[in-house]
């Protein structure tokens, strides 16, 4: 599937999570990766566990229009090129909306839409330069269904899908496909900060959020970083030379409707 072998990506976002699972697999299946993030021990540690005829690390904080130069300037430096971008890096905030301060509403928009729209313009040159590419807008579940407490994020989720398609129109001629990842409750440190904790109770936190996954979503699991990874690998791969313009929801069935009976 993968028809990376000599692509060189940029992922955003890439010290943990699902940006580095993005990076590894990518790796893995013939492409050169650039690792950003705002993360650099952890970065830097994934990209050496890659190694470093296959990956670098380079800071990268996405609010940032002339940290995106630079990126772009490292990817070409390192491997001579850029074809392909993952616009991974996100925050998210849990707040009522008629409690969520202005700062914190900006704060998430500067991350996860803002990031977005910078990254897609920086990389856009470099991949009509490569003769054409592909970029993957990390969006969500929550872009496409109601979820409370979560104004800010949805709100900017939503923004980048339908950045992605407005790019997917006006880039498509270039040959430069457009997409969006869509996912639902997936196992990393932004949808349960207590992993991060070596204080917290791990068990208990698994074990709670198991039991949430298990009641609302059809498959009745939490997903795993790899199974976003994999379709972001879809996406940038030729397998999908044809698709551009659409969000794909990685959700285990969420979207499709709740388990009320079981």
């Amino acid at each position: 599937m993968s028809g990376l072998n000599g692509r060189v990506v940029l992922v955003t976002g890439a010290a943990r999570g699902q940006g580095a699972e993005e990076a590894r697999l990518f790796a893995a299946e013939g492409a050169r990766v650039v690792l950003a993030d705002v993360l650099d021990d952890e970065g830097r540690a994934v990209a050496a566990e890659i190694g470093r005829e296959r990956a670098v690390y380079v800071h990268l904080d996405v609010r940032e229009e002339a940290g995106w130069g630079a990126a772009v300037t490292a990817a070409k430096e390192a491997f001579g090129k850029l074809d392909g971008l993952v616009n991974n890096a996100g925050i998210l905030r849990f707040n009522e909306l008629v409690n969520t301060p202005e700062e914190e509403f900006l704060e998430v928009f500067r991350v996860n839409q803002l990031g977005t729209f910078l990254g897609m313009r920086a990389a856009i040159p470099e991949l009509v330069a490569a003769g054409g590419g592909t970029i993957v807008n990390t969006a969500s579940y929550a872009a496409l269904a109601g979820l409370p407490y979560i104004a800010s994020y949805a709100a900017t989720k939503a923004a980048v899908v339908a950045m992605t398609r407005v790019a997917a129109l006006e880039l498509a001629a270039k040959g430069i496909r457009v997409n969006a990842v869509c996912p639902g409750g997936i196992d990393t440190a932004m949808t349960d900060p207590a992993r991060l904790d070596p204080t917290a109770d791990a068990g208990r936190s698994a074990s709670g959020a198991a039991e949430l996954y298990r009641k609302v979503v059809p498959m009745g699991r939490i997903g795993q970083p790899a199974e976003v990874a994999r379709t972001v690998l879809f996406l940038t791969s030729d397998a999908s030379s044809y698709v551009t313009g659409q969000p794909f929801v990685v959700d285990g069935g969420w979207l499709a409707g709740t388990r009320l009976f079981s």
